[in-house]
């Protein structure tokens, strides 16, 4: 388990960011508890950041209305958010991997930041741990990794477009 610090510096972009944050509504306590923190650490981090928030009944539903986000509105950076519980069959566990492959393979194909926050985790003492724990929330964590995801993601932009232009 990571432990990332809350950042305390403001990143001022050129233009206002637009982030969108695509989350279950399943384990809903858990989940919304991401969702406070990741808004939260947004307004810190870039306070003139627009958040589009879309929530969508379980994890296997994330990446299409991440696909629907990218395609439609353009953000700058995705956050996907949710908690899978495992139970006694593989069900998680398979729902888990097709998340994941289906975040990836997203992210390089609209060649934009998707931050994997789709936890899937034993038990909800995992959970608790993860989503409520003061000073380490999966959502904040999520935050900042995005923020600082197209701050890279634009300066590698901008070289790339001067090194064509000589």
């Amino acid at each position: 388990m990571s432990i990332h610090p809350p950042s305390q510096t403001k990143i001022v972009f050129e233009q206002p960011l637009c982030i969108g944050i695509v989350a279950s509504e399943y384990n809903t306590s858990f989940a919304d508890s991401m969702i406070l923190e990741a808004e939260q650490e947004l307004r810190l981090l870039a306070p003139q950041a627009i958040i589009e928030k879309v929530r969508v009944p379980g994890s296997f539903e994330i990446p299409l209305l991440v696909k629907l986000l990218a395609e439609r509105r353009h953000p700058d950076a995705i956050i996907a958010l949710g908690v899978i519980l495992r139970g006694e069959t593989a069900h998680a566990d398979l729902i888990a991997q097709a998340v994941s492959e289906s975040l990836l393979q997203l992210s390089l194909t609209y060649s934009l930041p998707v931050i994997h926050e789709v936890l899937l985790l034993d038990n909800e003492e995992q959970a608790q741990a993860r989503c409520h724990e003061e000073g380490f929330n999966r959502g904040a964590e999520a935050a900042r990794t995005a923020i600082a995801m197209v701050k890279v993601t634009q300066n590698m932009e901008r070289a790339l477009s001067s090194l064509c232009d000589d």
